[in-house]
């Protein structure tokens, strides 16, 4: 039976280590920690690579398994295709309550798609560079080159404006939701409302919830009640 809260949650967490930095390691630990504990974790690739190395440094430091994948020819690799198979693994033992799989390939969007249908969650952790298709395809997608991490020095990253597209999203979701005589509906709600249609995550705009980014948009108002934040449409 499935963990119904975050505690005790089992998570599984797969690198694609040639289409995924180490720098980015410990920001794809903590976001995952919204699901529950990371107790499965396994990287994949070619350890004969010498471009791989930066991984190989800090696999006993962070307990990943590693996993070998000879190139079976020049230019392509087995590793997309061992990662899909583990991924089917977990999820037909019935022990994952979610799942991270840190890669900008394509290749995934099935496996993500597959595995969401069963109403487990799928966090993506990638570049500006994945498909349009594989970030779809995830719970939540989050822009790994958006996030500083400790070796920025405080330098603070250019973050994407919330374009009106975004803006657009959240309103149809605040029109969807139950709304009280004040026009004020739950962003819990809203935020539901958005899950369902977009894979967009606060981080990748610089902001650490959604209730945040939202309080910073001038297109609606916010109110703090006992029941959580409830925000309105302005404009």
């Amino acid at each position: 039976m499935k963990s119904t809260t975050t505690e005790g949650r089992n998570i599984a967490l797969l690198i694609d280590a040639d289409n995924a930095s180490p720098r980015d390691l410990e920001t794809a630990l903590t976001i995952l920690g919204d699901l529950g504990t990371v107790n499965i974790r396994r990287v994949y690739g070619n350890w004969k690579k010498t471009g791989l190395s930066g991984w190989a440094k800090i696999i006993h430091r962070y307990a990943i398994e590693p996993q070998q994948q000879f190139d079976i020819t020049k230019g392509k690799n087995a590793t997309d295709m061992k990662i899909t198979i583990d991924a089917m693994d977990l999820l037909y033992g019935g022990r994952v309550d979610g799942f991270g799989f840190m890669t900008s390939d394509s290749d995934f969007m099935p496996v993500a798609m597959r595995i969401r249908q069963d109403g487990i969650p799928v966090y993506g952790f990638g570049s500006s560079k994945a498909p349009e298709g594989f970030r779809q395809a995830c719970t939540r997608f989050i822009d790994m080159t958006k996030i500083p991490d400790d070796e920025d020095n405080g330098v603070v990253r250019e973050m994407p404006a919330v374009d009106d597209e975004l803006v657009k999203l959240l309103g149809d979701a605040w029109k969807a939701s139950k709304r009280d005589d004040d026009g004020f509906a739950s962003l819990s709600e809203v935020g539901q409302r958005v899950a369902n249609r977009s894979s967009f995550d606060a981080r990748s705009y610089g902001f650490s919830r959604l209730s945040e980014l939202i309080e910073s948009l001038p297109n609606f108002e916010t109110s703090k009640r006992d029941g959580g934040l409830f925000i309105k449409r302005l404009r």
